[in-house]
Order: structure tokens, then C-alpha cells, then sequence
């Protein structure tokens, strides 16, 4: 069994349309290994698969690496991933199966406490965020996570003017992507990233006013909604 760094924390028939498209993605990145799988969820929320057949070292191995391992053991050093859990003026916390608490300035995002960094950049609550584990308790955020995070604030590679970013949980990225097109806003994003298996950042097209997006398809989307701008 796998413990995948990604929450299902909806209910009723929304957990049902989660579980439906992480079993989707999973057949997609097994398809050509022969195993079979199981998707279930915990009771902490994490999203477990148990990967059983002649291909099944492997296939775990695949998992691991798309959506990263919750695991009941870090060394010293080693980079792994939590899910944001909560944040104050101290820093964040992430879930790890374990608390991780990451003071702000060990989050390397800059000034601010934690509430702010978190705001200045759209972070969502349960976004899958990697870190370094230190035995002595000072975790710090990966590079990879800090460049990710840098990414979204800044203008496009080529200089041109990006449209920022509207960041959304409790969501899969289907819906997401049916809720702009209901909502009349098809032409004004470029992509939906996934992050997490409920936790999407749409990226807008330039000229897009990330918060103006938001007051249009908030009513639409039961979920907590960030904007970035750059």
C-alpha cells in the first residue's frame, strides 16, 4: 500500500467524483503495468492505494514519485511532502502524517508572518508542499516548493504580462475547469494546473483580473479561493 501525499477531505457524492477521477489518473499512470489497485481514503484524510500484482514494486515506486508518500519515518535532511494544515503568525503547519511546524523565516518566501506569506502568495489549505526534515525540529520549505511558489508572482519567461493565478481546493480539476467554462470564462485562463487531488491553480491568461475571476465563480465553487498577482 501506498500513502499518497494528498488529501480527500469532501463528503457524500463529492468524495464519490474525487475518489472516481484519482482512480482515473491512477489507471492512466498504470496502464501499462500489470497490477491491480484499490483507492480508499483514511482516517486522517490521506488518500491510500493498495497496489497488488507482478508489476506492483514498480507501480508503488510511480505513485510515489506523482503524488509523493506519507510515511511514518523521515531521516535527517530528507525532502518530503505535507499538505498545508494551518498557519498564524509563527509560520505554517504542515501534515505529514505528522505535524511539521516551519517558522516563517524558515519558509524563504520572504518577509511577513505566516498569515501573510501564506495570503501574498495563494497558498490553499491542504496544498501538497514539499520540505526538508531536520531531526531537531527545524523543517525547513524545499527549494522546489519556494521556486514553485516565486513562479506564480512573477511576469512569464518571455517578459510577457502574466494573468496571475486563482488557487482552489476541495475541488478536482474537471470541476474546476467546468465551473470557468459555465461561468462564461473559457478564454480567460491558459491552463489548470494540478496540485493536489482536490487543490487546482488556474492560470490566467494575460489581461485576467485574478480577483475579479473570484467574485464571478466563487458562488460556483464551494471551496477556499486565493488569488496571486503579479
Amino acid at each position: 500500500m501506498v500513502v499518497l501525499a494528498t488529501k480527500c477531505y469532501v463528503e457524500g457524492s463529492a468524495r464519490k467524483r474525487a475518489l472516481d477521477s484519482l482512480d482515473s489518473l491512477v489507471a492512466n499512470d498504470l496502464a501499462d503495468l500489470d497490477v491491480d489497485w484499490t483507492v480508499g481514503v483514511r482516517d486522517d484524510e490521506f488518500v491510500a492505494v493498495t497496489v497488488e500484482g507482478d508489476d506492483a514494486t514498480a507501480a508503488r515506486n510511480l505513485l510515489r514519485e506523482r503524488w509523493g508518500e506519507i510515511t511514518d519515518h523521515f531521516d535527517d535532511g530528507e525532502v518530503a511532502v505535507g499538505t498545508l494544515r494551518s498557519w498564524g503568525d509563527s509560520g505554517w503547519t504542515l501534515d505529514a502524517g505528522q505535524p511539521i511546524e516551519i517558522d516563517a523565516d524558515d519558509l524563504g518566501l520572504g518577509p511577513g508572518d505566516g498569515s501573510q506569506i501564506r495570503d501574498r502568495f495563494g497558498v490553499v489549505q491542504h496544498t501538497p508542499l514539499r520540505f526538508v526534515y531536520d531531526e531537531d525540529g527545524d523543517h525547513r520549505l524545499a527549494d522546489e516548493t519556494q521556486d514553485m511558489l516565486y513562479d506564480w508572482t512573477r511576469n512569464d519567461g518571455d517578459g510577457a504580462d502574466s494573468g496571475g493565478r486563482l488557487n482552489v481546493n476541495s475541488a478536482t480539476r474537471g470541476e474546476v475547469r467546468a465551473t470557468l467554462n459555465r461561468a462564461g470564462h473559457a478564454q480567460d485562463i491558459v491552463t489548470v494546473e494540478r496540485l493536489g487531488l482536490l487543490e487546482q491553480s488556474v492560470v490566467c491568461a494575460a489581461g485576467t483580473d485574478p480577483p475579479g475571476l473570484l467574485a464571478s465563480v466563487g458562488e460556483y465553487l464551494p471551496a477556499e479561493l486565493k488569488c496571486v498577482v503579479p
